[in-house]
């Protein structure tokens, strides 16, 4: 092993004093930053490559030092690599084993780059590979919703407003609602690679740099698209964590209410679901208690991904250009919130495949609150050229009707029904019905058997 003639700071020559430890502590970011390994000895292999090309450096130091970076990488992998907290970072544990390795010729790898750059194009090439990963993970719970769906297209239920009953539904139409929802979040994350895929390399410290450097050839070589247009706004961006953490926000939204909505219809009160005893917890006092916890924790976590997304803007708002420490909390709260947020997929599609619905509870529920009164106005509008606003007069006062006497509408008779509204027959009848009731929503979108069959189909396609 080569000795290392520099074993000390990057800025010992200039700063004579040794640091404090209170500042080495609140200062050093390894803990945090180690994930980004990979992401950091690929971004220097490639400039070192880009340093040759460009007649920088000569072919002997480009091996070697790309020698030693691929031996960090497996002394890494192994866990065999020493990392030591006066460095302060991944980036400088890496760089000052590399000097261990091969000697001063690793002082080379740091030409025409900055820390300030360096960081940022591992940082976002770490969030590409995060965003990609979360979008794997959201197609996993969208096939399988559309599972249980495809199970439940026959399965009747109310659809609520307020939490009061309103018009009946499929239960896979309503579990379709999570389905766009989520396809929506993939969309999000997708739109967000566009922000990713400029290379910050070698945009150095914030003005550029006066070596003849390829930035186009590394930002290729990177899996980027192109390099940044300007260094200063380069260094000082960080909108794309932004869009980043907004986007676990928006999707940690959603698992929040689709896990409100299983938690109410687990509960006594509405009854409409069982969870899987794999997935409930029980009562350190109360033997009878099945809990549904995870669906808690999953409801909880969301106040966790808003919080670091409004403290990430607050860094932000008032921070001068370019480059400052503030900035340093952007990997760990980033990296937060995506394992957040991955952990959260994985546990809802968990509570899915361990879900039955109690599709009798449902219909009876779904048979109660005069849930196909809107069907009966629409009924005199197609078939008696009532106006609706006057339809729904009529409806209502024959709910009032059935109200007072304690009857559900399909408990009516048709004479009844006639007292009130002389013009209906007894065709009028089938409107009660709540397989019928859920058929008749045929319009693009609506909770039709054919419809929703014509939507799982679309799912599964994409």
């Amino acid at each position: 092993m080569v000795k290392n003639k520099n074993n000390k700071t990057i800025w010992s020559s200039r700063i004579k004093n040794k640091t404090s430890s209170l500042f080495q502590k609140v200062g050093n970011s390894l803990n945090i930053d180690k994930k980004l390994f990979k992401e950091d000895i690929a971004g220097s292999i490639v400039h070192v490559e880009m340093l040759f090309r460009q007649k920088i450096i000569s072919f002997k130091i480009k091996n070697k030092i790309i020698y030693g970076l691929n031996k960090i990488e497996k002394e890494i992998i192994k866990n065999e690599f020493e990392y030591n907290i006066e460095y302060e970072d991944i980036h400088m544990n890496i760089e000052k084993r590399l000097f261990q390795i091969i000697g001063d010729e690793a002082g080379y790898v740091h030409a025409a780059r900055s820390r300030n750059d360096q960081v940022i194009t591992d940082f976002k090439m770490w969030t590409t590979s995060a965003t990609k990963e979360i979008n794997k993970n959201l197609d996993n719970i969208i096939k399988t919703i559309l599972k249980i769906s495809e199970k439940n297209i026959e399965t009747i239920m109310p659809g609520f407003t307020h939490l009061k009953n309103a018009q009946a539904v499929s239960f896979a139409h309503y579990l379709m609602t999570y389905v766009e929802m989520f396809t929506r979040d993939k969309k999000r994350f997708f739109n967000n690679l566009d922000s990713l895929s400029e290379c910050p390399l070698g945009v150095a410290a914030l003005t550029g740099t006066p070596f003849n450097i390829d930035r186009n050839f590394t930002a290729k070589k990177l899996g980027f698209k192109k390099p940044t247009n300007n260094s200063i706004d380069t260094v000082s961006d960080r909108d794309f964590v932004l869009d980043f953490l907004y986007s676990v926000s928006v999707c940690s939204m959603h698992i929040s209410r689709i896990a409100e909505e299983l938690i109410l219809w687990n509960s006594d009160g509405f009854n409409l679901i069982t969870l899987s005893d794999k997935v409930v917890t029980g009562s350190s006092i109360m033997p009878q208690k099945k809990n549904p916890d995870l669906l808690e924790f999953l409801r909880s976590k969301t106040g966790t991904t808003y919080g670091n997304l409004f403290s990430m803007l607050t860094i932000l708002k008032g921070l001068p250009i370019s480059y400052f420490k503030d900035l340093q909390d952007d990997k760990e709260i980033l990296f937060k919130s995506n394992e957040i947020l991955i952990n959260c997929i994985i546990i809802l599609n968990e509570v899915l495949v361990n879900l039955k619905p109690n599709k009798q509870k449902m219909l009876d529920l779904a048979d109660s609150g005069y849930i196909t009164a809107t069907d009966l106005a629409d009924y005199l509008v197609k078939n008696h050229s009532i106006p609706f606003r006057k339809a729904y007069q009529i409806t209502a006062s024959i709910v009032n009707f059935a109200e007072k006497k304690k009857k559900k509408l399909n408990e009516l008779k048709i004479e009844e029904l006639k007292k009130i509204e002389p013009k209906l027959t007894i065709d009028v009848l089938k409107v009660f019905n709540l397989k019928n009731s859920v058929n008749s929503k045929k319009s693009y979108g609506g909770t039709s058997f054919d419809n929703i069959k014509k939507m799982i189909i679309k799912y599964k396609k994409t």
